[in-house]
């Protein structure tokens, strides 16, 4: 009997954390739950904004490159999760329409979840580690 794999609900999503061990298992959990093919990481969130800088800059939205989905950590070092958020504020409406952000984090600060909660990008406030049940419940 041959087993059918299941596509993957998405083409592409977004890590930006600079806990590369964290990043490699969320890749993991991502890839072995179906929930997208393409996983991009980042360690830091300057050079996740490049990549979106660079996007814009050739003026091509690619289905295959640009993230439906971002998990971003709010602690970071040179710039954090909130920092990440006011740069990504700065995009176009039609690139910030097309990526849903997730915070993915350690903190259970209630400043936190409130202050995450004012971006219309956030679409949900996670606490490490991410797993397949909460991938479940993103739309």
């Amino acid at each position: 009997m041959k087993i059918k794999r299941q596509e993957p609900r998405y083409k592409s999503v977004m890590l930006v954390d600079d806990n590369q061990i964290d990043n490699y298992i969320n890749e993991m959990i991502i890839k072995g739950s179906g929930f997208a093919e393409n996983v991009f990481s980042y360690s830091g969130a300057m050079s996740s904004l490049d990549f979106f800088k660079n996007i814009r800059a050739i003026n091509k939205l690619s289905n295959e490159l640009l993230p439906t989905y971002l998990f971003l950590d709010i602690n970071m070092p040179v710039l954090d999760g909130f920092q990440f958020l006011d740069e990504f504020a700065e995009f176009s409406p039609l690139l910030k329409q097309e990526i849903k952000i997730v915070i993915l984090t350690t903190s259970a600060n209630p400043i936190d979840i409130k202050k995450a909660a004012k971006y219309g990008e956030v679409v949900k406030f996670l606490r490490k580690p991410l797993t397949e049940e909460d991938l479940s419940r993103l739309n």
